[in-house]
């Protein structure tokens, strides 16, 4: 029986992904639903990929009803109550907005336990999650994100926009240096990422977060530090811009991708 999937959330992200899911995940899932508090883009997606309404519902209540596997695509202010409502009904869930689940873990996990389902976060647009899961059972030292970004990715963040003026920024300066949670407080939709290394390794408020400004990038790049009595963990990823969304990271959709691979597929290779 192939796997239900409904999608809360319709732009860049959650458009991908249901294109995936009816292009190339056919055999083993099937798209059930589609919603968005702007009708408009549910509708839109739902002509495009099925050439009528279907698909759209009115209501994030029936999007649930109707799936097995329910994906938040929306926001850092919605995920929760998205990801809390559908484990509540027993559904699956995966999160892309994982900022929004900070300090809601253990009800996540408490959800899971007493519906008997499950709850998936995708590394998004980092590398060494599984390393650094690894290592926390031996025990972590240390845990350090530097995140870069050209001064245009910081455009309409209240955090930046009120301390500092980038316009016409000349070299590199750091907007940020602090822990995970707040990071992810003041830049909910750049630093994503150090939600899921918060969640995935020391916690949020034990994880360090740097945010830089430098013109003479184009790419979002993360640095990660990992110290631990296993051992000493580097990685450098550099990513290409999502073509219809510039704030986020083509990787971080393509996280989300092999995750949903993994949760439909028999055989899971990695941590």
């Amino acid at each position: 029986m192939k796997l239900k999937i409904g999608i809360a959330g319709c732009g860049a992200i959650g458009s991908s992904l249901a294109k995936e899911i009816a292009v190339n995940l056919g055999d083993y899932a099937a798209l059930s639903a589609l919603y968005d508090i702007n009708e408009d883009k549910s509708r839109l997606l739902s002509i495009k990929l099925v050439k009528n309404q279907k698909l759209k519902v009115g209501n994030l209540r029936d999007l649930i009803v109707n799936s097995d596997l329910v994906i938040e695509a929306s926001s850092a202010k919605a995920s929760w109550q998205i990801a809390k409502e559908s484990l509540s009904m027993g559904r699956k869930v995966m999160v892309m907005s994982v900022g929004g689940i900070v300090g809601h873990l253990e009800e996540v996990i408490s959800l899971c336990l007493k519906k008997k389902t499950q709850a998936f976060f995708p590394s998004g647009a980092i590398s060494g999650i599984d390393a650094l899961k690894a290592a926390k059972i031996a025990g972590l030292k240390k845990v350090v994100l530097t995140t870069t970004k050209n001064p245009g990715a910081f455009k309409g963040v209240v955090y930046v926009e009120k301390k500092y003026n980038l316009s016409g920024l000349k070299k590199r300066k750091v907007l940020f240096s602090g822990s995970a949670a707040r990071a992810v407080k003041y830049f909910p939709q750049n630093i994503n990422v150090a939600a899921v290394l918060g969640l995935a390794g020391m916690g949020i408020n034990k994880t360090k977060v740097n945010i830089i400004a430098d013109p003479a990038v184009s790419k979002n790049i993360h640095e990660i530090l990992i110290e631990s009595k296993s051992a000493k963990i580097s990685t450098r990823t550099e990513n290409v811009l999502h073509p219809e969304n510039p704030k986020t990271s083509y990787l971080a959709v393509l996280s989300a991708i092999a995750t949903l691979r993994q949760i439909l597929q028999p055989v899971k290779i990695g941590t």
